[in-house]
C-alpha cells in the first residue's frame, strides 16, 4: 500500500516511510491511496472470528508487502492482549470499554501497534529515531509505555503544564530509559504546533531522524478501527442499527471508525461529541472550518481547537460537506452538563464513567431523541481513576486503584519545563 499527502505537493510513500516520516514533507497528513472493502462473508463470520483474526484482515491491505504475515500476525497479537467489553447502561446505549490495556486509555492500541511496527522497521538499522509527540493527556502515557525500551527508538513527550490529570502526568514521567518528558508553558495547540514545526525545520531533521507518535502517524491511527469491528461482533446479533458516539478531540479515533466503515462494517452513523472545544460541531451547523485556541474543561484529552485529523475525514467523504453530514453529527457540552451526565450514569445504572465517556453518553442521548430506533455506543475512552479529583468529587465515593495505576504512584517526576520552539530545538540536537 502506499500513501500520499492530503496537501498533494509531496511524493507518495510507502507504509514503512509514511511511519517512519510521521508527515509529509509538504506538511501534509498521509492517507491510503485505497480503500478495498472486506468481503461481506467476514462481516456475516464475525461471530466465530477471534480479535487476532479480525484485526490481522482488516489491516493486512495497509501494511502489506513491508510487514510480512508471519510478523503482522504477531504484531496483532501482542498489541491486542487485553478486553475490550461492551457494557449496556439500556435499551437503546452501551458502552464500549477501551481502557483495559496498559496505561487504561483507548491510545494503547494504537501506541503499541505503531511501536512494534517502528521496532521491526528499525530492526537492522543502526540510526536512531527519535519519536516526538504532544500529548492532551492520554497520547503521552499511551505512547511511553508502549516504546519503553524499544531498540533505537528514543522518545520525546511535550505536555501541557498543568493540563493534564496528575496521574496522566505520572504516566509520561516517570518510567525512564528512552522516554523524556517536555513540560511546555502552554496548550496543547502549543506542543502540536512545535512537533509540527521540528518535522519542517530542515537543520534538525538533517541531523536526526524524527518521527511522530500522534494519530497523524498511520501507522497510531489506522488500528484504532480494530474496536469498532470488536464493538460490532458483540452487538450485531441483537442490535441492527449501531450508533458510535465518540468522544472527540484530535479526530483519529472517529476518523479510524469511519475507516471500519469504508471497509464494510454495518455501522449507521457516527456522533462526534465534543467539549467546549466544538470547532466540528460549529462546523457542521455553519459549513465554516474556523480553528480557534484550546479551552481547558474536565475532559482534557479533548482540549484541541484545530483537530489535526479532520482533514482526513474530509477526503473520506471526497470534501463532500453533505455526504459528510449524512454520516456525521455533532454535539457540544459543558462542563457541568458533563459532570451531570457522570453522575446520572452512576445513579440511574451504578456505572462511574470519565468525564470523556460522559460527554459521549451525553451524545448518545442527544440522538437518541430523533432517532429512538438506534443503538448508541459511547466510547469510555479512559478509566476513571484517571481523573480521580473530578469523579470522586462528582458521585461522592472513593474509587479503588487499578495495578496500572498503583503501578506509578509515588515515583518521582522527571521533565523539562520549556516555553518556546527554540527551546525543544536545542532540546532535540543535545
Amino acid at each position: 500500500m502506499n500513501y500520499y499527502s492530503l496537501n498533494k505537493q509531496a511524493p507518495n510513500s510507502s507504509f514503512k516511510d509514511a511511519v517512519v516520516k510521521g508527515i509529509a514533507p509538504d506538511k501534509g497528513l498521509y492517507f491510503p491511496e485505497q480503500i478495498t472493502p472486506l468481503p461481506k462473508a467476514f462481516f456475516d463470520n464475525i461471530d466465530h472470528l477471534t480479535h487476532t483474526e479480525i484485526a490481522f484482515e482488516a489491516i493486512k491491505q495497509f501494511v502489506s508487502p513491508e510487514i510480512p504475515d508471519a510478523v503482522l500476525k504477531t504484531i496483532v497479537e501482542e498489541t491486542l492482549s487485553f478486553e475490550f467489553p461492551v457494557v449496556n447502561l439500556n435499551e437503546n446505549i452501551s458502552t464500549l470499554e477501551l481502557f483495559h490495556g496498559p496505561t487504561m486509555a483507548f491510545k494503547d492500541v494504537g501506541a503499541r501497534f505503531m511501536a512494534r511496527c517502528l521496532g521491526y522497521f528499525n530492526k537492522n538499522n543502526n540510526r536512531e529515531v527519535t519519536v516526538l509527540v504532544a500529548t492532551s493527556g492520554d497520547t503521552g502515557g499511551a505512547v511511553a509505555n508502549g516504546f519503553l525500551g524499544v531498540k533505537g527508538v528514543n522518545v520525546v513527550i511535550l505536555y501541557p503544564s498543568g493540563k493534564v490529570s496528575d496521574i496522566q502526568e505520572m504516566q509520561l514521567t516517570t518510567l525512564g530509559q528512552n522516554i523524556k518528558a517536555l513540560e511546555v508553558n502552554g496548550t496543547f495547540d502549543d506542543c502540536q504546533d512545535m512537533v509540527k514545526t521540528a518535522f519542517l525545520d530542515e537543520e534538525l531533521t538533517s541531523q536526526m531522524q524524527l518521527t511522530s507518535a500522534n494519530s497523524i502517524n498511520v501507522a497510531r491511527w489506522l488500528p484504532q478501527l480494530f474496536y469498532f469491528m470488536f464493538a460490532y461482533k458483540q452487538l450485531h446479533k441483537k442490535h441492527k442499527n449501531i450508533v458510535f458516539s465518540v468522544p472527540s478531540g484530535n479526530f483519529g479515533n472517529i476518523c479510524a471508525g469511519m475507516m471500519a466503515q469504508k471497509l464494510g462494517l454495518p455501522i449507521n452513523h457516527f456522533v462526534a461529541s465534543n467539549n467546549a472545544n466544538n470547532v466540528v460541531t460549529r462546523y457542521l451547523i455553519s459549513q465554516l472550518y474556523e480553528p480557534k485556541p484550546s479551552i481547558q474543561t474536565i475532559s482534557n484529552a479533548m482540549d484541541v481547537g484545530a483537530p489535526s485529523n479532520f482533514i482526513r475525514i474530509q477526503e473520506i467523504y471526497k470534501n463532500n460537506f453533505e455526504s459528510l453530514k449524512e454520516n456525521l453529527t455533532s454535539y457540544s457540552y459543558s462542563d457541568e452538563e458533563t459532570k451531570a451526565a457522570m453522575l446520572e450514569m452512576y445513579t440511574n445504572y451504578n456505572y462511574v464513567a470519565d468525564p470523556h465517556g460522559a460527554v459521549g453518553y451525553l451524545g448518545c442521548k442527544d440522538y437518541l431523541k430523533n432517532n429512538p430506533s438506534a443503538h448508541c455506543v459511547f466510547l469510555e475512552t479512559a478509566h476513571p481513576t484517571k481523573f480521580l479529583d473530578v469523579v470522586e468529587d462528582v458521585i461522592k465515593e472513593k474509587q479503588p486503584l487499578p495495578e496500572q495505576i498503583q503501578a506509578v504512584m509515588g515515583k518521582d517526576k522527571v521533565s523539562v519545563v520549556i516555553s518556546t520552539y527554540n527551546e525543544l530545538k536545542s532540546f532535540l540536537l543535545k
